[in-house]
This record gives structure tokens, sequence and C-alpha cells, in this order.
């Protein structure tokens, strides 16, 4: 384990930093339209894992890759841009020092690419 997975608390400060981070997007109401059919547990548990390897804890994650998971949801730049603001205000909410929440806010921007489709 990376001292990073540790500094967020483990296993259960992740999933306390996933159970707030999507009581935060699903009342944002430029994000809420994505979950509104959407088993908001499996997808809490999918990304407890994700987050938990982006973090360097226990690589747990084996959802669809992240191209595929979104494809066709039309994710623009600005709404990638919202998720972020919301997992790292929430990761400092929840104890994170500023270090720690830049650390995963750069871990989470590299991966744009495969979230983001282009023109939307």
């Amino acid at each position: 384990m990376t001292a990073l997975y540790e500094n967020f608390g483990g296993d259960a400060g992740l999933k306390t930093a996933v159970a707030v981070f999507y009581a935060r997007m699903t009342a944002d109401p430029e994000l809420a339209p994505f979950f509104a059919d959407v088993g908001l547990d499996r997808l809490r548990a999918h990304q407890h894992a994700f987050l938990a390897a982006a973090v360097g804890g226990p690589e747990l994650f084996t959802g669809r890759p992240l191209e595929v998971a979104h494809a066709g949801l039309g994710i623009s730049d600005a709404q990638f841009d919202r998720v972020v603001d919301h997992l790292a205000q929430t990761l400092g909410d929840l104890g994170g020092t500023p270090a720690d929440v830049a650390a995963v806010r750069d871990r989470v921007d590299g991966l744009r690419g495969r979230i983001v489709e282009s023109g939307a």
C-alpha cells in the first residue's frame, strides 16, 4: 500500500469518500442526469475499487475499460472538470491534505482522454 492510500484512510476512508462524492454528483443539476437510470450501489463499488487503485491501494478494479464504460455518454471537458472538482472537494473535506488531493486530481485528470468524448 502506498502512503497516499493510507493518508485517505485506507478502505474505510475511501468508502466514505465515495459515498459523499456520489451524493454531491447526484445533487449537481448538470451531472445528476448521468446517474438517473444507473444502479448506484454497483457504481459506488466500482468507483471505490477504481479510486483505491488510483491512490496506490489494492488493485480491486475489475470493471470495463474506461473508454467502454463511458462511450456514448457525451461527457464534455466541462463535465469531467466538475466531477474532478467534486472528488477533490470531497477528499479535502474529509481531511485530505492539499498535496494529496492535488496528487489524486493529477492522476484522475490523466484519464481525461479515455472518458471525455471529443466534440461533446
